[in-house]
């Protein structure tokens, strides 16, 4: 069978998604391959999704026919592209996909002359499926090259087609967001504890309590002032915790988080 999908780094990432797409059915393990330095990585793979894997990154750029997808460390970026610029397939012109932070569509269509270029940015609750993805078409990519792309990061999540621009933005909301959300839910069980809680019963009430409200505005598609506003009644129990919220900036807070990050993504991009 011909080889579709050609995985360049087994991590955490990578397999995440290597996981949907087999378990989804997008991709048959005889139409995969996957290159990872690590030996034991290698093994882990090979036995756990039946897919060929290879040490030699210019194996997967020779064999993969419509995707390859890059899911290594920025900074070992430069070192691929040189290793593999003499074996950049001519008989065929697969889609580039780099979830590399920082490296931008202009450096990738760099090292990939005239190939289609999706630079995408997915946030760590793709490993459980429940991500977001943002992804920004290069020059050379058609509507079909970004089905392509929006069909592979759906089996992790939803997915948004954004301007290279706001990609940094993206990073400072959706690709840091998880850690604001983290805070947030260890914060909420530190106050049930302070309330008397046992810790175990305020962590599963915490979680919950995101994750359901999450779920809510999902599906109900409310805004979310107006659940706000419709859990808080007159004199009562949650207006009374919202204003010290407010008091202690809380929203605003999370605004210059997001900010923040942000700059911080173009500082690092540069």
């Amino acid at each position: 069978m011909t080889t579709k999908f050609g995985l360049i780094g087994g991590g955490v990432m990578g397999e995440a998604l290597l996981s949907r797409l087999i378990v989804s059915g997008i991709y048959q393990p005889s139409e995969v391959i996957v290159s990872e330095p690590l030996s034991l990585r290698q093994d882990v793979l090979q036995q756990q999704y039946d897919v060929a894997v290879t040490a030699d990154n210019r194996v997967v750029f020779a064999q993969a026919q419509e995707v390859i997808f890059l899911a290594v460390k920025p900074q070992v970026f430069s070192a691929i592209a040189q290793e593999l610029a003499d074996v950049i397939p001519t008989a065929h012109s697969p889609l580039f996909i780099s979830i590399l932070a920082g490296i931008p569509l202009s450096q990738l269509e760099a090292a990939f002359p005239q190939s289609p270029v999706i630079r995408a940015m997915p946030n760590t609750p793709a490993t459980v499926g429940a991500g977001i993805t943002a992804i920004c078409a290069g020059a050379y990519t058609t509507l079909k090259h970004l089905q392509i792309a929006q069909q592979i990061f759906s089996a992790v999540g939803e997915v948004v087609e954004v301007s290279e621009v706001l990609i940094d933005a993206v990073t400072g909301l959706s690709g840091s967001g998880p850690a604001y959300v983290a805070i947030l839910v260890e914060a909420l069980a530190d106050g049930g504890v302070a309330a008397g809680l046992p810790r175990v019963v305020a962590n599963q009430l915490a979680l919950q309590t995101v994750l359901g409200t999450a779920r809510l505005l999902q599906e109900t598609k409310m805004h979310p002032a107006e659940l706000k506003d419709r859990v808080t009644s007159p004199g009562g129990t949650t207006i009374a915790g919202i204003a010290k919220l407010e008091q202690a900036r809380f929203r605003s807070a999370l605004i210059e988080a997001v900010k923040a990050a942000t700059e911080r993504s173009q500082e690092l991009g540069k």
